[in-house]
C-alpha cells in the first residue's frame, strides 16, 4: 500500500471514529430535543420517532409563562456570577505566588491544591449542611457559593499559573524598577498580559458551576431560590404526573445558557485546557 494512500485510509478511520463519539453523545440531546417538541400523545407514541409528527413550541411557553424555570436560570446566573468573581479573586493572587516566587516544596504544595479539586462534593455535603446551619447559611445563595469558590480556586489556580509562567519576568522586574509594588505588577501589568488566561479560567468555572446538583440540593431548601439544577427536579415534584415533554423542555432551558458560552467562547475554553502544557 502507498504510503499516501494509508495516511489517507488513517484519516478516514480516524473520522469515522470522531463521528460515532460525537453520535454516541449527541443522540440523547437530540431525543430529549425531540421530546420538548411532543405533546403527552407522541411522547408515548409507539414505535417512536425522533422527528415529531407536530412539533410545537406549546411546552417552552408553557414553562416559560407558568412555572418556575426562569427564576430557577436567573439564580443559576447569580450564583455562578458570583462564583466566578470569587473564585478569580482568590486564585489569582494565589497563581501568582506560586509562578514568581520560590517556595519551599512547591511541588507537593501544587499537588496538594490539586487533590482538593478531586474531592467529590457529595462527600462534603452532609458535613456542610451541619456547619452551614450553625453558621445560618442554609437557604442562601452565598452559602452555595462559598462552596463553589473553595471547590473551583484550585482548578483555577491551576489554569491562572499555567498562563503566568508563559510571561517572561521581565515585566515584572521592569514595572518594580518603575516603583511598582508586586501587587501593583500583578495588577496593572501580569492581569493584563493574561486576560486571555483569566477569560479562559472564568469560562471553566461558569461551566462547572452551573451544572452542580449535590451542593445546592442540600443546602437550599426554599423554591423561590434554587437553581435550575435542583428547580427542575422540584418542578417535577410539583406536577401530579410525571411530564416527560414539559421535563424534556425544561432541560433545554437549562442547558442553554450554557451551551451558548461554550460555542461562542470556545476557543478560549481549548486554550484553558493546553495552558502550561508547554512551560510550567
Amino acid at each position: 500500500m502507498k504510503p499516501r494512500t494509508a495516511r489517507n485510509l488513517q484519516k478516514l478511520t480516524l473520522y469515522l471514529l470522531m463521528a460515532a463519539t460525537a453520535l454516541l453523545f449527541l443522540f440523547p440531546v437530540l431525543w430529549v430535543f425531540s421530546l420538548s417538541l411532543k405533546d403527552v400523545r407522541q411522547v408515548f407514541q409507539f414505535p417512536p420517532r425522533l422527528i415529531p409528527e407536530n412539533a410545537s413550541l406549546a411546552n417552552y411557553e408553557f414553562l416559560l409563562g407558568r412555572s418556575q424555570i426562569p427564576t430557577y436560570i436567573w439564580n443559576s446566573m447569580k450564583i455562578v456570577f458570583m462564583t466566578v468573581v470569587g473564585t478569580i479573586f482568590v486564585a489569582t493572587p494565589a497563581a501568582y505566588a506560586l509562578s514568581r516566587f520560590r517556595i519551599p516544596r512547591q511541588r507537593m504544595i501544587l499537588f496538594l491544591i490539586l487533590a482538593f479539586q478531586m474531592l467529590s462534593p457529595m462527600v462534603i455535603a452532609i458535613p456542610l449542611y451541619r456547619y452551614f446551619n450553625q453558621l445560618n447559611l442554609i437557604n442562601s445563595h452565598w452559602g452555595v457559593i462559598l462552596v463553589y469558590i473553595a471547590w473551583q480556586a484550585p482548578f483555577a489556580t491551576w489554569v491562572l499559573k499555567g498562563f503566568i509562567d508563559s510571561i517572561p519576568i521581565e515585566l515584572d522586574e521592569a514595572a518594580m524598577i518603575d516603583g511598582a509594588t508586586r501587587w501593583q505588577s500583578m495588577l496593572r501589568v501580569i492581569m493584563p498580559v493574561s486576560l486571555p488566561g483569566l477569560t479562559s479560567a472564568m469560562i471553566m468555572i461558569a461551566i462547572n458551576s452551573w451544572s452542580q446538583f449535590i451542593i445546592p440540593f442540600v443546602l437550599i431548601d426554599s423554591q423561590s431560590l434554587m437553581p435550575v439544577s435542583v428547580g427542575i427536579l422540584n418542578f417535577q415534584n410539583t406536577q401530579e404526573a410525571i411530564q416527560v415533554h414539559l421535563l424534556a423542555a425544561a432541560s433545554i432551558l437549562a442547558t442553554l445558557p450554557a451551551l451558548a458560552v461554550f460555542i461562542v467562547l470556545q476557543r478560549f475554553i481549548v486554550r484553558a485546557l493546553t495552558a502550561g502544557a508547554v512551560k510550567g
